[in-house]
């Protein structure tokens, strides 16, 4: 019986490093440990000014396809989960798919912000079960640093630039996709907010430049912090549960990459070693939606994963949404 299965992934990084050392050099208040011991992000990566998030999505694409052996024209949809698209229209997808001449793939943007991968890869998921997609390639690509207040220290220490793409398909070998699992709550949403752009406050004007409302904004970080862990812990036990597997048998742990805190936090809660929680945030920073899948590449390439371990992708966000994937290698 065919089921969803992982041809290939990939991920990309801007090469320009931000380390925290240089935001004193910046003029901010801050120093590389206050930085490191409260948030565990030591560096992160920054797009040059010409870059757009399709465009680190096209290379994350590139290594994606080059891993599942296959070609842009084999691709009938595509799926892009950004917060930060090229442009409000055409959608990042659009842009992604002229880059990689895919002019026969369907393609459409996810807005689901940190979950943004696993949002995607629900709705992939759904396609091919259903038949109507045979080949998916979901991309997750994000330049943060264009959302940011570089003079916020709650803020801009916190976010980089990157993307991750993963190919699938349905079939009988390579990794599977057990299960996703995605939820949204949108009455308590406001926590994070970047509500500059959209048709609340458009068109850009001197006004809302000076009240700070085309840059991100954090409300109450301790209660989103608080809120993030039982949701995470719970997406884990969820994606568990549905398939009937204790979490302590799950190999690795790949969630977003947040805050080194919060999975402590996490697998204190869960009774779990967290060394089974790999981590990249300590030198690419949050990078939203890319977050778990740049790591979940790296874990890949790295041989960290091996055949058969089950990988579980825990994920939470900003609207508010949430999310889990459980996969068997």
């Amino acid at each position: 019986m065919e089921t969803v299965r992982i041809l290939g992934t990939g991920s990309y990084v801007p090469s320009k490093v931000l380390t925290n050392d240089e935001f004193q050099e910046m003029g901010l208040d801050t120093t590389d440990e206050w930085i490191s011991r409260r948030t565990g992000v030591r560096e992160r990566r920054i797009a040059d000014p010409d870059v757009a998030a399709s465009d680190l999505g096209f290379e994350a694409s590139l290594r994606a396809l080059e891993a599942a052996g296959m070609r842009a024209g084999d691709v009938d949809l595509i799926i892009f989960a950004t917060i930060t698209p090229d442009t409000c229209c055409p959608s990042a997808a659009n842009w992604l798919q002229a880059k990689l001449a895919a002019s026969q793939a369907v393609t459409f943007d996810v807005t689901a912000a940190c979950s943004g991968f696993i949002f995607a890869l629900n709705v992939a998921e759904q396609y091919l079960k259903n038949r109507t997609a045979r080949n998916v390639l979901v991309v997750a690509s994000e330049i943060m640093s264009r959302t940011l207040d570089w003079s916020d220290r709650s803020t801009c220490i916190l976010w980089g630039d990157g993307a991750g793409a993963a190919l699938l398909t349905l079939g009988t070998e390579g990794p599977e996709i057990l299960s996703t699992h995605i939820h949204s709550d949108g009455a308590n949403g406001q926590t994070l907010l970047l509500p500059g752009g959209g048709s609340r406050t458009t068109p850009i004007s001197h006004e809302s430049v000076d009240k700070g409302l085309h840059t991100l904004n954090m409300i109450e970080a301790h209660l989103s912090f608080r809120v993030a862990v039982r949701r995470f812990t719970e997406c884990i036990l969820e994606a568990a549960d549905h398939n009937r597997i204790a979490a302590e048998k799950i190999n690795w742990f790949i969630p977003h990459q947040a805050n080194i805190r919060m999975f402590q936090a996490v697998a204190a809660s869960l009774k779990i070693p967290f060394e089974r929680f790999y981590m990249t945030v300590h030198k690419y920073g949050n990078i939203s939606s890319a977050s778990c899948v740049i790591t979940l590449d790296e874990a890949v390439r790295g041989n960290i994963i091996q055949k058969d371990d089950l990988i579980c992708l825990p994920v939470f966000g900003g609207g508010l949404t949430w999310g889990s994937a459980l996969i068997r290698w």
